[in-house]
């Protein structure tokens, strides 16, 4: 059902987009319409916010009918910052049929709920035909809540018509949250990509739990919908559902973590928006900070403490994945040296971590390097010294040495500490979250198992092709699942500041750990 082989292979994604709509739009058994994204239906929030509509689409598929809400339970939580983390978060969930009236309660007790703020509603028609979906309506809601005080944690508790969470017998299904604070204080925060719907998903998602993050960053291919990958229409396999089990799943972490996703390759659903990202635009709700809102969603940027974090959207550079390649005309890249230079002269800054989905340095069998980044990000990581990257991608996790000018500047053992003022960046790919793993061609090294290589084959995909790399900057390789904790830990003004950077597998081992060092400001 989707653009023919022969065509797509000839077609831009927004052009097989238009295709596509065009064949459903004639097919009058598919509810009459295109895959479509709903219309906003309420959207009042907090005093001061406006709500935000969702992508525009054509029409609309007929709304089921409603059932009586008193049956119909809200699940999949998640959480995200807004603009400014210390006053802005938005809540975000799902039910499984339409509902009258949804709305969030919030209050700083869990028996003091009497602020009720309605909800937004984004309504996601997928049609059988598309990929393996059958035909089905996902609704989506979001509460974005504003004039939040710092530091605080919130009781919260989503409901509409007939389940109400205020009643004493859903009192069970609150949750909490916790505002980022006004100065720098000590804080953790985790980070992982390549997630999916499975045990070890599931097994990682209760390990982080665990650390106790300030919110969590989600390094891309976030449900593997679309098993394909290509974000292309003629994609096979998506099923639009896996996202309810996705979002079941997560709920445990992100119905109280924040949890801050950049989008994939994975994540290019090509049946909904010519960008792909209209079926994550239904799902989430991020700062909307970024450079083009309309064709890179997932790009965006925050602060917490003393850290500041930016996501940015390699498919508008991969060469590899070249679905999106150049969709944002290069406005993305001018956004992010600008926002760079913005916090290395903010004064009470002293880190800035940058994640995204396509690895720089990675020597995995599958993926390996994006020539992409390299070529356009990687003399800015270097230029305002960017403290850490954080990559997903590849299935695996892997820790370079520092590096400055595609060498390596400094060797950096376990247990090492660098200083990117003056050394370089250091890389480290968390893409073993959940999904099939993939391979290295060097032995595995890690924290207790170490088998150094001065020497590793892997390969960097470019504009013309793959090119066959020999490369010493391999530091670390563990092929199991895990994840990464980095403590940040603030200092009076001229000592040290750290980043306290942990690779923990999901057995609750550590596999990896050094130091990111800085003089705080």
């Amino acid at each position: 059902m989707g653009v023919p082989e022969q065509l797509a292979e000839r077609m831009s994604m927004a052009e097989q987009h238009e295709y596509l709509r065009s064949k459903f739009s004639r097919r009058s058994m598919i509810r009459g319409g295109a895959v479509t994204l709903g219309a906003v239906a309420g959207g009042a929030f907090v005093p001061g916010a406006t709500a935000r509509a969702a992508v525009p689409t054509q029409r609309t598929a007929a709304a089921a009918e409603t059932v009586d809400g008193a049956l119909v339970a809200p699940f999949g939580r998640h959480l995200a910052y807004g603009n400014d983390p210390r006053t802005e978060m938005t809540v975000s969930w799902q039910v499984p049929v339409s509902v009258q009236k949804p709305f969030i309660r919030i209050g700083a007790h869990p028996w003091d709920l009497s602020r009720k703020i309605e909800a937004e509603v984004r309504t996601l028609y997928t049609p059988a035909g598309v990929g393996a979906s059958a035909d089905h309506t996902q609704y989506y809601l979001h509460a974005k809540l504003t004039h939040l005080r710092p530091g605080r944690t919130y009781y919260y508790g989503v409901g509409h018509a007939g389940f109400d969470p205020a009643e004493p017998h859903l009192l069970g299904t609150l949750g909490t949250f916790t505002t980022a604070p006004a100065h720098k204080v000590p804080f953790t925060f985790t980070a992982f990509g390549d997630q999916g719907v499975s045990y070890h998903g599931l097994a990682n998602d209760s390990l982080l739990l665990g650390q106790n993050p300030a919110f969590h960053l989600h390094a891309g291919d976030i449900a593997y919908a679309d098993p394909s990958g290509a974000g292309k229409t003629a994609d096979t396999g998506f099923d639009s559902r896996v996202w309810d089990q996705f979002l079941a799943q997560t709920e445990s972490v992100a119905k109280s973590v924040p949890w801050m996703v950049s989008y994939g390759n994975h994540d290019m659903e090509a049946w909904y928006s010519p960008n792909g990202y209209g079926g994550e635009e239904a799902r989430f709700t991020l700062p909307d900070n970024g450079p083009d809102k309309k064709n890179l969603p997932g790009v965006y940027s925050f602060v917490h403490g003393n850290t500041a974090i930016i996501s940015l959207d390699p498919n508008d550079v991969s060469f590899e994945i070249p679905a999106n390649l150049g969709i944002s005309g290069g406005t993305q890249t001018k956004w992010f040296e600008a926002q760079l230079k913005k916090y290395r002269a903010a004064k009470d800054i002293d880190f800035i971590v940058v994640f995204f989905h396509h690895c720089a340095y990675c020597t995995s069998t599958a993926h390996a390097s994006e020539g992409g980044v390299r070529q356009e990000w990687v003399p800015l990581f270097e230029k305002y010294t960017v403290d850490l990257v954080i990559n997903g991608h590849n299935h695996q996790y892997e820790r370079t040495d520092v590096i400055k000018g595609n060498e390596v500047a400094k060797k950096l053992p376990i247990g090492g500490t660098v200083y990117p003022e003056t050394e370089g960046v250091v890389y480290v790919t968390a893409g073993a979250a959940g999904r099939s793993l993939y391979a290295f061609t060097a032995p595995d090294s890690y924290e207790g198992h170490e088998h150094e290589q001065d020497s590793v084959a892997s390969f960097v995909n470019l504009k013309d092709g793959k090119q066959n790399e020999t490369v010493a900057w391999s530091r670390v390789r563990y092929l199991n699942y895990s994840f990464l904790r980095v403590d940040v830990n603030p200092a009076p003004r001229g000592r040290y500041a750290t980043l306290k950077v942990q690779g923990i597998a999901e057995t609750g081992d550590r596999i990896d750990h050094f130091t990111v060092a800085r003089r705080a400001k």
